[in-house]
């Protein structure tokens, strides 16, 4: 039985079938498939055969006559809080990465408000029908709406957060964060400032796990963290600039800051410039992530390797769609790289 698009092309006609090219192209429509998908193990001039023949039938492969065809859809999700940031925007780019390389395709799910995480977890149930596997970046799942996704039977992988029964890829975000705020600490700087952010509608393990870490490294130096020196940088440029202005106000204000990702640190670097004052004479600044503009900025970071961990995260996935049984969990490292934007506190004697 043959299975047509519903639309129908300009000369009124219904458009063109696989059945359609496989027989222009006298091949098997698994060929066709495979050579228009790009797929390895199809001859060059088989593939150049099979794209003349599909352009001039106008041929448009219908994705839900593949997944009748074949019980798949060929596609994953991913659902990412905010797209447009750098660190998601990464984590997506390497998973696409091994899902490319596999065949399939990639659907991204926005969930950037308490509204659109709601929607999307309680709609599962009609959404999973466009994929085979779901991949969660630090999206934090309540008890309710994890069982939600794993009634629907979906194949899950997640980057950021650690489920049970789920394969991962995190980072210690707690020890790196505790490294950054000793490498100030071994400047000899104790006024040391937190730009992170307060919980939201889309709770992620991130900053709580790098707040911890910043108190921790205080407090086992013995030093008081000081509330007035903690503020809500959310994660942006902006809220770097304005948190860092805020701090630049406090009675007594701090000699260094750590920045809870380089995109804070960025904006908070331009606010201590902005009001006259010098990165890192007057305030020294570490950040964390990694950002590709770290190392033009000079930017002291604590590195992850953020491609890396969506391409591992998205392997994972695709072994577990392939039938895998073990369920792996993998800590990417992080790496203090020490730049131009921490120094030892003005008079202070370092060793």
């Amino acid at each position: 039985m043959s299975i047509r698009n519903h639309a129908t092309n300009r000369s009124g006609n219904p458009p063109a079938t696989i059945e359609d090219v496989a027989a222009g192209a006298g091949v098997s429509m698994a060929t066709v498939s495979r050579a228009l998908r790009g797929l390895p193990n199809v001859a060059e001039s088989t593939r150049n055969n099979v794209l003349a023949v599909a352009k001039s039938l106008n041929y448009r492969p219908d994705p839900h006559a593949s997944r009748l065809a074949a019980g798949r859809t060929h596609a994953v999700g991913m659902a990412v809080p905010w797209l447009g940031r750098w660190y998601f925007s990464q984590v997506v780019s390497g998973a696409r990465d091994a899902f490319a390389a596999a065949g399939y395709d990639l659907l991204l799910f926005g969930v950037g408000s308490g509204e659109e995480r709601s929607r999307f977890v309680h709609e599962w149930g009609v959404l999973d029908k466009r994929v085979d596997g779901l991949l969660l970046v630090d999206l934090r799942l309540d008890p309710d709406e994890l069982d939600a996704v794993r009634n629907a039977g979906t194949t899950v992988t997640s980057v950021g957060d650690r489920y049970d029964g789920f394969p991962s890829v995190t980072v210690d975000n707690r020890s790196g964060a505790r490294i950054a705020v000793q490498h100030l600490l071994n400047l000899g700087h104790r006024n040391i400032g937190l730009i992170g952010d307060v919980p939201g509608p889309l709770p992620f393990s991130v900053p709580s796990d790098r707040r911890a870490g910043w108190f921790d490294a205080l407090t086992e130096a013995g030093i008081e963290p000081r509330a007035d020196l903690e503020v809500s940088g959310r994660f942006t440029v902006e809220g770097g600039h304005r948190a860092m202005t805020h701090l630049l106000a406090v009675r007594q204000r701090p000699t260094a800051i750590f920045a809870m990702s380089d995109e804070m640190a960025m904006g908070a670097i331009k606010a201590v410039r902005d009001h006259g004052l010098s990165v890192p004479d007057d305030v020294s600044i570490v950040g964390f992530d990694g950002h590709e503009l770290a190392e033009v900025m000079d930017l002291t970071t604590v590195e992850q390797p953020v491609v890396a961990s969506g391409k591992r995260a998205g392997e994972f996935l695709l072994q577990a769609l392939a039938g895998a049984t073990e369920v792996p969990h993998e800590v990417m490292p992080t790496e203090l790289v020490a730049r131009r934007t921490s120094a030892p506190l003005r008079g202070k004697v370092t060793g």
